[in-house]
This record gives C-alpha cells, sequence and structure tokens, in this order.
C-alpha cells in the first residue's frame, strides 16, 4: 500500500512538473542563471557560517555546479513536454498511452534527479568535518522541528 501510494504521489507530483502547474500564481524566475545565481548565493552563506576551507568550497561548490546542470537539463524539456500534453487536450480523443508514456518518462527524470540529489548530499557529508556536519545537523533539525 505505501509502495502504491508512494508511485501514485510519484506520478502526480511528474503531472504537475510536467504541465507546469507547479508554479502557478508563483512569480519566480525561470532563468537558469537566476537560479544558479540564487543557489550560489545561499550556499556561499551557508559555507561562511560553517567556516569551511578554499578546498571544502571548491568541492561543494563542484557538487552544486553537477547537480544544477541536471536539475537544468531536466526543466529544458519541460516546455516540450508541456507542448505534447497540451497536444493531447486539444485532440479529439487523447491519446492515453502517449500520456501515459509521458508521465513515466518525466518521473523517471525526476527520480533520476532525486537519486543524484541524494549522491550530492553524500558527496558534501564527506568533503565537511565531523564539527561541520554538527552545525548542519543542528539546522536541519530545527528546519525539521518547525
Amino acid at each position: 500500500m505505501k509502495k502504491t501510494l508512494a508511485i501514485g504521489l510519484t506520478l502526480a507530483a511528474a503531472f504537475v512538473v510536467l504541465t507546469g502547474f507547479a508554479a502557478c500564481g508563483h512569480h519566480r524566475s525561470h532563468d537558469p542563471a537566476d537560479l544558479a545565481a540564487h543557489v550560489t548565493a545561499r550556499l556561499d552563506g551557508a559555507l561562511d557560517d560553517l567556516d569551511a576551507t578554499p578546498a571544502q568550497r571548491q568541492q561543494i561548490q563542484a557538487i552544486k555546479d553537477r547537480l544544477l546542470a541536471s536539475a537544468q537539463q531536466l526543466h529544458a524539456t519541460r516546455k516540450a513536454d508541456h507542448a505534447v500534453a497540451l497536444a493531447e487536450w486539444d485532440a479529439a480523443s487523447p491519446d492515453r498511452a502517449k500520456l501515459h508514456a509521458l508521465i513515466d518518462q518525466r518521473g523517471d527524470a525526476l527520480r533520476a534527479l532525486a537519486h543524484q540529489a541524494v549522491d550530492a548530499i553524500a558527496d558534501a557529508h564527506d568533503v565537511l568535518t565531523p564539527d561541520q556536519r554538527a552545525k548542519v545537523s543542528k539546522k536541519l533539525h530545527r528546519f525539521a522541528d518547525r
């Protein structure tokens, strides 16, 4: 039952991302450069708080760059996928198999990105010292307690 629910939620989330409804009502920039700048600024602040060494900063920034590149590749396919979904909506008889395949493809891509994110977190964990990881852990626990 839990696996079915997880798969259902993943597919529902994939549909939301696929059709672009995730950004409805939000006025965020979709410019990859803006996102990269925002993420970099937040990461720089976190690394400042951790008193990260230049070598640690370089390693963690490289991890961030790899993950952002993967996310940007996935984002780049959004408009084409959205166009396919809209074309099927506008059709006299939508091709359900085509839409299901599109959702499956998008879900697989999102899952792959999530796995890359987990690997990135583990890689960053390996770069930090135990004291730095303890500081991050404290912040994560405060965030989880909200």
